[in-house]
């Protein structure tokens, strides 16, 4: 690779050196050069910049190659961290992350369904402070908050497109207020999208291309493109829950027919179980209840525990969810589909075999290379680390680094 400078600001060449040592774990200036395609003078200057800041440090010499021992690099974790947050309609997750993207806090909560925005807001924010805190972490190395939501939503404006799971939700500056509530910047994103990050920065997938599928309580997925999330044209693609699987389909509330979700997703596989008035009456079902993932969680435990009729439908979800990742790997050419998000969690290995099966079956792509299906390294906390993650991927690049400490 020819060496140059990438683009004509610093902060991207920042960024760019970062994210090569993060990957690397440990590398050499001669090896960031060589990554990148930054030249080695502008490589000494960035580099010398973040070690004066703390972000960088030099831990010992490689093996010699015939010459003088290259220094190593890696990134300091406890210069910086970043909170993710997961908000959901029956769960809320909260994760610190360091530097490296590993997690040095979690706690959890009942989600805020039947709260207005406000409330609701106030509720997660004093939840975050009691996190920073417990943890020890100093407050102004606390880059931001990384937000994990459903859609759609406007990602610049930071604001949900949806009624879900009331009207007053709809396009509510929640970005903007929590913000505002925490003094901390707040990134709004997509919880597929923040999930199939955060397998990449955590090292659980080592080729920077592949989908995430991601099912909580609702069902959507994520596609990496050369270490990047595919965004499309507002940040609300790969939405997999709304690829039609039956064109004689009921109406769905996005305005399509015959949806994926409606058949698949926890609150499809609820609605069966309740037609199913013995497998209902056996697990307490209650169709009032708007705790979608509990329910669903019931479903999934008894069907790894063998009971035939809620294993007939989660079986029944695996087909369906398999149609959406043969979709997902046939459109973007994928070699690899990570499952995520606590409804897929509930019953891992169940899904895993179902969709691995109609993957290696049905796949367009299958004679030219295998389709790998596999279980996140994160399970149900993968949106929260992986908005953490969009905060350190986004952020660390433009930080304004100010005089050394």
């Amino acid at each position: 690779m020819a060496s140059s400078s990438i683009g004509t600001g610093r902060p991207k060449t920042r960024g760019i050196v970062l994210n090569s040592i993060r990957a690397a774990r440990t590398i050499s200036r001669i090896e960031l050069a060589a990554r990148t395609g930054v030249t080695p003078a502008t490589i000494t200057q960035v580099v010398r910049e973040l070690m004066d800041h703390g972000l960088v440090v030099e831990v010992g010499r490689g093996a010699s190659t015939g010459g003088k021992p290259r220094t190593l690099l890696q990134l300091n974790p406890q210069a910086r961290y970043a909170v993710g947050v997961l908000l959901e309609r029956n769960i809320c997750v909260l994760v610190i992350v360091d530097l490296n993207g590993r997690q040095v806090a979690r706690t959890s909560f009942p989600g805020t369904a039947l709260l207005p925005p406000e409330k609701a807001l106030a509720l997660v924010a004093a939840q975050v402070d009691a996190l920073i805190d417990a943890a020890g972490v100093a407050r102004e190395r606390v880059l931001g908050v990384g937000l994990a939501t459903y859609g759609p939503q406007d990602r610049q404006a930071g604001v949900l497109l949806t009624h879900m799971p009331t009207a007053e939700w709809f396009e509510y500056p929640i970005a903007q207020r929590l913000s505002k509530l925490l003094s901390l910047p707040v990134l709004l994103d997509n919880d597929a999208a923040a999930a199939a990050i955060g397998e990449y920065w955590l090292g659980a997938v080592k080729q920077g291309t592949y989908g995430c599928l991601y099912m909580a309580s609702g069902l959507g997925g994520g596609v990496v493109v050369d270490g990047e999330v595919y965004r499309g044209s507002s940040s609300n693609g790969v939405a997999i829950g709304h690829i039609t699987v039956d064109i004689n389909g009921r109406p769905c509330g996005c305005g399509n027919y015959g949806c994926l979700a409606n058949y698949a997703d926890p609150s499809a596989v609820i609605e069966q179980a309740l037609n199913e008035s013995s497998l209902g009456r056996r697990l307490g079902l209650d169709p009032g209840d708007t705790d979608v993932m509990t329910a669903f969680r019931r479903i999934a435990t008894a069907a790894d525990a063998g009971d035939p009729d809620a294993l007939r439908l989660i079986e029944r979800s695996g087909r369906l969810l398999g149609t959406a990742a043969v979709t997902m790997a046939s459109l973007f050419d994928l070699d690899l589909i990570v499952l995520a998000g606590p409804s897929l969690a509930a019953a891992a290995s169940l899904y895993q075999s179902v969709i691995e099966e109609e993957v290696q079956r049905r796949t367009f792509v299958r004679p030219a290379h295998p389709v790998r299906v596999i279980t996140s390294v994160s399970g149900s906390d993968a949106a929260a680390i992986g908005g953490a993650v969009l905060v350190l991927q986004g952020e660390l690049a433009f930080l304004e680094l100010g005089t050394p400490a």
